[in-house]
């Protein structure tokens, strides 16, 4: 992520003031001209992806992307002094994977190196922490390490150096340093510059060192930390400036003398230097510092790093699917318990409303029976009833058949129900129906049946 770049454009076809055109070509000639005798290059974290060190803002591969596992409030809480003092393992977790010693190189370092070797090296400004240019060849006197590095360490409280060698030992063991002063103990950190600290001094020192130049080459940076952000902004108007970045930054493209190269920092660096015809001296001197003999190592580094990133998407994928699979089937099972028990609910009605004997509220209203259905009807009732005690015969009293019992989680079936049922009760036949609305028709009115049988056939009903 870059920092938003609101400045205007130049007009395309706008000339170039000091350059012959806009492109790497001309730099070159520019240089090979020996017209500029002070560059200043500036470099971010994007100089040392390729030696498997990774950035800190790219959206998927970069530190602060990565740093879930470290349990952080918000990813730079690593770099945040007053969370340090609370909770300094996390920076020590992450230190322990940074520290120099495991990272070589990379062929952007070495064409710094080279510029020096070439006397055109004036200042190197970075904000990394890495070491790698200094491991590179480029001497200590001319780099400016913006944001501090891990090159010395002190205590954050009295400020005591802490020993270099006491330090390995400590990051390798995953421990936390504390201060050598017994009356003290504080802790103990490298001189990187944390959130909520100042600049070392000697940034505000050589602040000035841009406006000096007469050629700018800025490298693998996002420029969205102040006051680095603002360096490339000091060059005069009319001096060249050359971004090799992934993305346009800062007012880069806003001055007839800009070169921008989008892409890797390494091929960008490539680019130019075969333009400036220094190829095979750079690649020689990266040969030196064991740019070709890491090559494999550090292309293993960012396979592990993406591959881990790889596993902990997949274990995401992997938590999500199987809660998804429990919510399926804690809902299946409370469904199956649902038409279980409904089912249960059912046949319980069921065989109760068949099982019960007639009576007459379960006469519809209204109908009246002759006396011989009524004899059957209570004859009906009461040799039901009688099949549910005892009966007494010559070899004793026997028990009725016992009711076959019903699982409690089984639904009864059809055929089961039928065979548990007692007969039907008698239905009310539907051709005794009368017209109770007629006076001679009326309850407790005796009618021959000769004539029920005549005012049937002029019913309606």
């Amino acid at each position: 992520m870059g920092q938003e770049n609101s400045h205007e454009q130049i007009d395309p076809s706008t000339p170039p003031r000091t350059l012959s055109a806009r492109s790497l070509e001309a730099v070159a000639e520019y240089v090979k001209d020996g017209r500029p005798k002070r560059v200043v290059v500036m470099t971010g974290a994007g100089v040392s992806t390729s030696a498997g060190i990774p950035d800190f803002r790219s959206p998927d591969t970069g530190l602060y992307a990565n740093l879930a596992r470290l349990d952080l409030p918000y990813a730079e809480a690593v770099f945040d002094i007053s969370y340090f003092r609370q909770n300094p393992d996390p920076f020590y977790v992450l230190a322990k994977e940074l520290y120099p010693g495991k990272f070589y190189p990379t062929i952007a370092h070495s064409f710094v190196a080279l510029l020096n070797e070439k006397s055109l090296l004036q200042m190197l400004f970075t904000q990394n922490i890495d070491c790698l240019e200094r491991k590179a060849g480029v001497p200590g006197d001319k780099i400016v390490e913006a944001h501090g590095s891990f090159a010395t360490q002190r205590c954050i409280d009295c400020k005591t150096e802490y020993p270099g060698n006491l330090m390995i030992q400590a990051v390798e063991a995953g421990e936390v340093p504390h201060c050598t002063v017994p009356q003290c103990n504080g802790l103990v950190k490298p001189d990187i510059v944390f959130f909520g600290e100042a600049l070392p001094e000697a940034f505000f020192q050589n602040r000035h060192v841009p406006a000096m130049a007469d050629l700018v080459i800025v490298m693998g940076t996002s420029l969205s930390v102040q006051p680095f952000a603002s360096l490339p902004q000091f060059a005069s108007e009319a001096v060249p400036r050359v971004l090799i970045n992934k993305e346009i930054v800062g007012d880069f493209g806003s001055r007839p003398d800009d070169v921008v190269v989008l892409g890797d920092c390494d091929e960008g660096v490539k680019k130019l230097a075969d333009a400036l015809g220094w190829r095979d001296e750079l690649e020689s001197m990266w040969l030196e510092v064991g740019g070709k003999v890491r090559e494999k190592e550090a292309a293993r580094l960012r396979e592990q790093r993406q591959a881990m990133s790889q596993d902990e998407i997949l274990e995401a994928e992997i938590e999500k699917l199987t809660g998804e699979v429990d919510a399926a089937l804690k809902m299946s099972k409370d469904l199956e318990e649902r038409v279980i028990t409904q089912l249960e609910k059912s046949s319980s009605n069921e065989i109760s409303t068949s099982a019960a004997p007639a009576t007459s509220d379960d006469i519809p209203s209204g109908t009246i029976m002759t006396k011989e259905e009524s004899k059957d009807h209570l004859s009906s009732g009461q040799s039901t009833a009688s099949s549910e005690v005892p009966t007494k015969s010559e070899g004793g009293w026997k028990e009725p058949p016992s009711t076959p019992a019903i699982g409690e989680n089984t639904p009864p079936t059809v055929e089961n129900v039928n065979k548990e049922l007692p007969p039907a009760a008698p239905q009310a036949d539907s051709k005794v129906i009368v017209d109770v609305t007629l006076p001679h028709q009326r309850p407790n009115t005796l009618v021959p049946e000769s004539e029920i049988d005549q005012n049937k056939k002029h019913s309606r009903i």
